[in-house]
């Protein structure tokens, strides 16, 4: 070897232990760093031992080192909670696969999440351990933290197959069966529960815990007694939400040994659960029953109601139970109403069928005494019998069902329910049932329609008092349809029926039968009975005083005027109804008796005493015909110019100005006489005056010699024929004759032939209205109304009047309420029967209701309620005008007056909306009890107007939510939405406030589900 080779040598080896010593000291630098930083690590101090982690790690050489070091930076970032903290432990495994603290890293991150109570991260940590590569005290540790992790999460299947297997364990099996046996009692299976908790309840750790689970579930496995003692040995350690679920325990552990006086105390100390999504606690159904329940055993009745009735919405055996003994409690305080819906919710449900039939006979006989908003009582008791067909009370029930045919008043509905029933007491029934129900169309003027009811009342004669009182009735019936023969004939078989005597009719026979002579113009039959009527009748003042102007009509007829003149005086000294018809026809009656002068006086004392009569014009007129008479030309000529004047829309008019024509045609004063006679041609075309004036007229030209003249006037009038009048006198007496024979086709078939060969004819006006009246008779009314329409478009006639309110009531009927009103109007005016009048202003205020004129309508009733003429139904009618005005208009306190008003006199619909608004105004008086008594009589009386029962229902609804029952609200409100689908207004209502009853109630029930 060379020098210079031995030199390079040396240097190199030099070189080799300067780096050497380099790598040496750098190892033991960081071995320096490293204790440090694994000293910082265990005090906790994880942010200051990260960094010195990471500072070895980055100068480390060693493998073994940097992955110490890695897996330590990524345990403090687990413990520091900093975001990539999963990223470095996932990196730490994936870097260093070899690593001995692979394993160790899962179970510290799992362990540190653990102690930190972050259980789903120390699961997602725990299943990413190797379980084989534990030791035997690592692995309890391990599985006794997986299983209370995933049992914190509430994954007891995982928590349960982990604590199992630490069950034995020293140091976690206490904890494990506290564990697992409150599993098993969140799972129900509360006999492995109490194995469980029997194992660790020595121990004072969980002894505070388990009292109240102990205690539960003793409870649960029908333990009472060991539940109650369990509970009230931990009553006073414990805070306020264990006393109230121990209280729980006790009051249900005592409810279900019946001991209900000891269960009160601690049903009533039970604050109720907290809902998931609601702070407030809160009971349900099955509290406010049980606590209800030992009231009720108690016979505390009041507090059993405020309990059962909180239950709302219920569908359940728990809730049948309830709502029976609810309706019990109702009957022992004599609530029946309330008791009724609570009967019918009970016996709704099938859950007991023994209850739901007892609750079912309660619902059927409740109905039968207080009356049922919902179905009639008849359908009731009869749906029961359906149902219950061998039921042991069926002779009683079906006692009850005849009697309700009658008692409930809803007429149409039983008549339904008995069709087809052929018992002897169903026939009797049927007979009584029909016979109101003819009765009920009869007061709403359904002639036809009610005769047909009051037949078939006939048919089953059972009852000698009903054929009696139907066969009166059904007289009376033919009476009104114009039939008076055979209304005649009934009369008197009512009168020789025996039970006649007995029935209420008999009272005003005479008067009837005087009526039937008197339109058969039977005059001496007519005085025979208004005589007997008169002698024996002294209460009735109206129909007394009706009954002399009948009788002082029949001897004016009949030519006795001075029978006539008592008759009429009898009358006036009544003064009970307006006096002026009887002073008028005693002034014509003493005329006729041959007294001129004092006929005279008379006339001129009643156009003076009688100012506003309807007769006022007649008396005018008959006062000018008797100055005529008298030769006292002058004084006659200035009555009629005063009736042509004041009373320009009279029938009297014409007949006036014809009087004066003739007047001057017989004092030969004929340019006078003929203005009059064209004047009424031309005011008056058409009429018999009209007729007359032209005959008279040509006599005039004819004497004049202007024959001429005459023919040019008369073809310009197109109602006079100049020839043919032979052939028209002809064809219309050949009609009229089959008129006066009752021949009503054969007489309907010849007026018309009569009208269209001679539309213009001398007796067209006369065709027209007795044709009229022949359809209308026959109810063609359709065929009657253009016959009438020309007869109230021509000139003021004789037959104006009955044109007027015949094709007015056929407008009305028809609800062309524009159409009848000008012709109502026309008819008021018109009129001289003060009942036309009468019939004018009743209809002009209800075609101006309709039409929405609210003032015009309630001005038209109150003149209506003027008159002193006026029967019952009309004066309902005005009344309820005026209050359903107010009620339109928003006048509540004019209406309910007006309401008040209409209950004292009306009957069937009307006397039921009255009834409702009785109820509705004590309602926001705040008189809820005394509305709902309203509502029950509404309900019993007026069960057939289903509408007001609707919303009587509603307004009962509202009561009792105001009395704090909030079943009968809510229960009614639900059953007016099911039952009365087809008033959409009442069914909204309904909705409306069952909406807010439910927001409210839930507020305090977790089992009342809220309205959407």
């Amino acid at each position: 070897m060379t020098k210079k080779n031995i030199v390079s040598l040396l240097v190199a080896i030099s070189f080799s232990l300067h780096i050497i010593g380099q790598q040496s000291a750098t190892y033991t630098s960081n071995l320096v760093d490293y204790q440090k930083a694994l000293s910082l690590y265990n005090n906790h101090q994880y942010l200051a031992a990260q960094s010195l982690f990471g500072n070895v790690k980055k100068t480390a050489k060693e493998e073994i080192l940097q992955s110490d070091c890695t897996y330590y930076i990524a345990n403090c970032a687990v413990r520091l909670n900093q975001q990539n903290a999963d990223q470095l432990v996932e990196g730490f495994v994936e870097d260093y696969p070899t690593s001995t603290k692979r394993n160790t890293a899962f179970v510290d991150v799992a362990d540190y999440y653990f102690e930190n109570s972050k259980y789903a991260y120390a699961r997602k940590w725990y299943d990413k351990v190797d379980e084989n590569a534990l030791g035997r005290k690592d692995k309890d540790k391990y599985n006794f933290n997986n299983g209370y992790s995933a049992f914190s999460a509430k994954q007891y299947k995982e928590a349960k197959k982990y604590l199992t297997r630490v069950e034995n364990s020293q140091e976690f099996g206490s904890q494990a069966k506290y564990y697992i046996g409150f599993m098993a009692y969140e799972g129900d299976d509360y006999n492995k529960a109490n194995e469980y908790f029997d194992q660790v309840s020595d121990q004072e750790r969980y002894k505070e815990k388990l009292s109240y689970y102990q205690a539960d579930l003793n409870f649960k496995l029908g333990n009472f007694e060991k539940a109650i003692k369990l509970a009230k040995e931990r009553l006073d350690e414990s805070d306020e939400n264990e006393v109230s679920e121990l209280s729980k325990i006790i009051g249900e552990s005592y409810f279900n040994l019946e001991k209900y006086a000891e269960a009160i105390p601690y049903l009533k100390a039970y604050k109720g659960k907290k809902g998931k999504r609601d702070a407030n606690a809160k009971w349900n159904n099955t509290d406010y029953y049980q606590l209800g329940y030992a009231y009720y055993k108690q016979r505390d009745y009041e507090n059993a109601i405020s309990e059962f009735n909180k239950i709302i919405g219920g569908n359940n055996s728990i809730a049948q139970n309830a709502y029976y003994h609810l309706g019990e409690s109702y009957v022992n305080l004599n609530k029946k109403q309330e008791a009724l819906n609570a009967f019918r919710n009970a016996s709704q449900m099938d859950y007991d069928l023994k209850i739901q039939e007892d609750a079912w006979l309660n619902y059927a006989k409740i109905s039968y005494e207080i009356g049922n908003p919902y179905q009639s009582a008849p359908q009731v008791l009869a749906d029961y019998l359906a149902k219950y067909p061998n039921t042991s009370y069926k002779e009683e029930i079906e006692t009850l069902l005849i009697d309700s045919y009658i008692t409930s008043k809803n007429y149409k509905e039983a008549l339904k329910l008995l069709e087809g029933k052929n018992s002897f007491e169903n026939k009797v029934a049927y007979q009584k049932v029909a016979f109101y129900r003819g009765l009920e169309l009869y007061n709403d003027t359904y002639y036809l329609e009610a005769e047909s009811l009051f037949d078939q009342s006939l048919k089953e004669p059972r009852d000698p008092k009903y054929t009696a009182r139907a066969t009166f009735w059904k007289a009376e019936a033919d009476y009104n349809l114009t039939n008076y023969d055979d209304a005649l004939i009934g009369l008197k078989q009512f009168q020789q029926e025996t039970a006649s005597s007995s029935t209420p009719e008999i009272e005003n026979i005479n008067y009837n039968l005087a009526y039937i002579y008197f339109k058969l113009k039977n005059y001496d039959q007519a005085i025979k009975y208004f005589n007997q009527f008169t002698s024996n009748k002294k209460e009735d003042k109206v129909r007394l005083n009706d009954a002399y102007l009948r009788l002082g009509d029949g001897y004016f007829v009949t030519s006795q005027y001075k029978s006539a003149i008592s008759a009429y005086n009898n009358a006036i000294k009544l003064n009970e109804i307006d006096s002026d018809y009887p002073f008028f026809q005693k002034a014509i009656s003493t005329g006729y008796s041959g007294q001129t002068s004092k006929k005279i006086k008379e006339l001129e004392q009643f156009i003076l005493d009688y100012p506003t009569s309807k007769l006022r014009d007649d008396a005018m007129y008959e006062l000018g015909n008797s100055y005529v008479k008298a030769n006292d030309i002058d004084k006659a000529m200035t009555v009629y110019n005063r009736l042509n004047s004041e009373y320009k829309m009279s029938s009297f008019v014409p007949k006036s100005l014809l009087r004066q024509g003739l007047v001057y045609y017989n004092g030969n004063e004929n340019e006078q006489a003929l203005t009059k006679f064209k004047q009424i041609t031309s005011d008056y075309p058409n009429t018999p005056e009209a007729i007359q004036s032209v005959s008279t007229a040509k006599l005039i030209y004819i004497d004049l010699g202007r024959v001429d003249d005459y023919a040019n006037w008369v073809r310009t009038l197109d109602y006079v024929e100049v020839t043919d009048t032979d052939l028209d006198n002809a064809t219309y007496e050949a009609a009229e004759k089959q008129y006066l024979d009752s021949n009503t086709d054969k007489a309907i078939k010849q007026f018309n032939g009569y009208l269209n060969e001679f539309p213009n004819g001398l007796h067209a006006l006369q065709a027209h209205f007795y044709i009229a009246q022949l359809y209308y008779k026959k109810d063609l009314k359709e065929n009657a109304t253009p016959h009438y329409k020309y007869i109230v478009e021509t000139s003021r006639n004789e037959y104006t009047e009955e044109a007027l309110s015949r094709l007015s009531q056929h407008y009305l009927e028809a609800k062309n309420w524009k159409e009848a009103l000008p012709l109502l109007l026309r008819l008021e005016e018109e009129a001289n029967f003060p009942q036309n009048v009468i019939f004018a202003r009743s209809n002009l205020m209800k075609a101006n209701y309709q039409l929405e004129r609210y003032d015009k309508a309630v001005s038209y009733a109150e003149k209506v309620l003027a008159s002193s003429k006026i029967d019952n139904k009309i004066k309902s009618d005005a009344h309820i005008i005026i209050a359903r005005s107010a009620i339109k208009t928003g006048d509540e306190d004019k209406a309910k007056t007006a309401y008040t008003n209409v209950e004292k006199v009306a009957t069937g619909e009307t006397a039921a909306e009255a009834l409702y608004y009785n109820a509705y105004f004590k309602n926001k008086e705040g008189k809820h009890e005394a509305s709902n008594k309203s509502v029950q009589k509404l309900a019993k009386d007026f069960s057939g107007y289903k509408y007001y029962s609707a919303k009587g229902l509603v307004l009962m609804a509202k009561n009792f939510y105001a009395l704090d029952d909030a079943f009968q609200a809510t229960y009614i409100l639900e059953s007016v939405i099911k039952n009365f689908v087809e008033f959409d207004d009442v069914v909204s209502e309904a909705k409306g406030e069952l909406k807010r009853i439910k927001a409210e109630e839930a507020k305090t029930n977790s089992s009342v589900q809220q309205e959407d």
